[in-house]
Parts: structure tokens; sequence; C-alpha cells
């Protein structure tokens, strides 16, 4: 994982801790006051959220106490983790920039590319110039690497 990937998933963790579980525990005791619990949606749309919660903040505290962090500045060479690739598609000549970094940073509309996506795994390895094919979902894809930044 990056090192912004990374607080990323801290800032949000310490969001759901010290806002969003104060808040929903406030909304449970408040539906409660309205009386008979079997029929009070408010009451159980405000269990349903905290289950959702509180869900969440066992993932990212399991995510967070596995994460290797790894920064990308210190790494150079061949295309790996962290990797900030320009590539040109050699049908559309149409230029894309994108990040490898780990599944639970990805965002492809970012350009934040998950490692284990096919298009990463392709692009691993390789340097400048070199041309990769891709089987996408949407039919075989040929890139040409035109950069590689880590910063």
């Amino acid at each position: 994982m990056t090192p912004s990937g990374h607080a990323a998933l801290e800032a949000e963790l310490k969001q759901l801790k010290s806002v969003e579980r104060p808040a929903i525990i406030q909304a449970i005791a408040e539906a409660r006051e309205h009386g008979d619990l079997s029929e009070n949606a408010e009451y159980h749309s405000a269990r349903e959220k905290q289950s959702f919660i509180e869900g969440r903040i066992k993932e990212l505290e399991s995510v967070l106490s596995l994460a290797d962090v790894i920064d990308p500045a210190k790494l150079s060479g061949s295309i790996k983790f962290g990797a900030r690739v320009t590539v040109v598609d050699e049908d559309t000549d149409e230029e894309k920039t994108w990040r490898i970094v780990g599944e639970h940073e990805a965002n492809i509309e970012n350009g934040l590319l998950n490692i284990k996506s096919p298009i990463a795994r392709a692009l691993i390895g390789k340097d400048e110039g070199d041309s990769v094919e891709v089987n996408t979902p949407g039919g075989l894809k040929s890139y040409e690497i035109l950069s590689i930044e880590y910063s």
C-alpha cells in the first residue's frame, strides 16, 4: 500500500470511530424513545447503519494491521508497485496515465490501478518503449509504455 493510501484509510477509520459511530448511537437512542421497536422503521434503519459502520471499522482495522507501506519515491527502474505509468493505446492513440496501487486504494476513475488487475500485471517488469498486450473484458488491447515515474 502507498503512504497516501494508508493515510486515506486511517482517516476513514478515524472518521468512522469519532464521528459516525457516536452519531448512530445517538440516532438509535432517539429512535428507542419513540416506543414500540417492532414497528419502528427509524430504529431498524439506525441499527442497520450501525451494523455497516461496525463492519467497516473491523475491515479497516484488519487491512491497516496487515498493510505493508511502500514509498514509491524510493523506487526506480522497470515498472513495479507504486509506479505512475503513461501509456498510449496503439489502436486509438489515446494516452492514459495510471498509478499501480494496492487493491484497497484502487480507483480506476482516479487513475489508481489495482496491482492485481490484468493491465497492471501485464505492465509489471516492463520498461519505457516496451509494448504490452492485455486481454481485457473489452477484448485484446495493445499499449506502448511512454513513461515511468516514481514519486
